[in-house]
């Protein structure tokens, strides 16, 4: 039976000081934990630290995107799991002893999450089949169930069965690396595993905050929209990345006015990102990245 000190927690951080005690019960008891921080202007990375001494920091000279930052801490990882978490994620010590167990008892699965659940209970759809096969329809999951794609906010690897497969392509800076990662597992007949009896809290996009939000929200904006055109090329044709670039372009400019007229500031600044996102986009997007298989 595996036990903590068979995974390696990593988290990967920026602005994300805010988080760090939300994270404390569960990463002060595990003894190999990694933080990857991308250059946090708000001290996440001195805090961590402090707050866990037996933790590698590994403090980027810049923000590398979610992928690869788990990358880098991925290639240091010397146990047979490795426990991705989001720092606006809440996963206790049990509840990681119930992934562990799931993941001995279906030794064939790659990846295993819980349900994530917002603060207010409520049940997020973060897992489902991948969207090139079909929309999965019906009630949530009653039990330990195979999907085709879950969330990367909390994520058990078994690491023995990315061989061959590799981890998160770098062309992805940040969203749409989960969905890239999973469809690659999927394909290779490598199982997904969600465990809906394992509830996660998920402070859905608070992992940043850091003195310019707007700043973070057009960020997210710009790189949402980059990364759905670079996974439609990659796993459909160039016509349907034009086409949905088109879509998508259409949809900003009727919904972007609106917005103004509202004067929400975080939607603004959230489409104004989308936008230049899409108009920036370019078909070619460069080499496959680093931990791409």
């Amino acid at each position: 039976m595996p036990s903590l000190n068979d995974v390696t927690v990593i988290v990967v951080t920026r602005d994300s000081a805010h988080c760090l005690q939300g994270l404390d019960p569960l990463l002060s008891q595990c003894r190999q934990v990694i933080i990857s921080d991308n250059a946090s202007t708000d001290g996440t990375a001195d805090q961590a630290a402090t707050l866990w001494p037996h933790a590698q920091v590994l403090r980027h000279d810049r923000n590398l995107g979610f992928g690869a930052a788990n990358n880098r801490a991925l290639e240091r990882v010397a146990t047979p799991w490795a426990f991705l978490l989001n720092p606006d994620c809440a996963v206790t010590v049990p509840q990681l002893g119930e992934l562990l167990a799931v993941s001995e008892q279906w030794p064939e699965a790659s990846v295993i999450a819980p349900q994530l659940v917002g603060v207010d209970g409520m049940l997020e759809v973060n897992y489902r089949w991948p969207r090139t096969a079909w929309e999965a329809q019906g009630p949530e999951a009653q039990g330990p169930l195979c999907v085709g794609f879950v969330c990367g906010a909390a994520m058990l690897m078994r690491l023995e069965r990315f061989e061959g497969i590799g981890f998160f392509d770098e062309r992805f800076f940040l969203y749409h690396e989960d969905d890239d990662l999973c469809l690659r597992l999927f394909q290779a007949r490598r199982a997904l595993i969600v465990v809906p009896s394992v509830h996660a809290v998920h402070r859905s996009r608070g992992s940043a905050r850091g003195a310019s939000p707007w700043r973070h929200e057009y960020v997210r904006g710009y790189h949402h929209a980059q990364s759905k055109l670079i996974f439609a090329v990659k796993h459909g044709t160039v016509s349907q990345a034009v086409g949905e670039r088109r879509r998508l372009l259409c949809l900003t400019l009727l919904v972007l006015p609106l917005r103004i007229l509202a004067f929400s500031p975080r939607m603004i600044a959230r489409m104004w990102g989308r936008l230049r996102g899409l108009l920036d986009w370019r078909v070619d997007a460069g080499p496959a990245g680093r931990g791409q298989a």
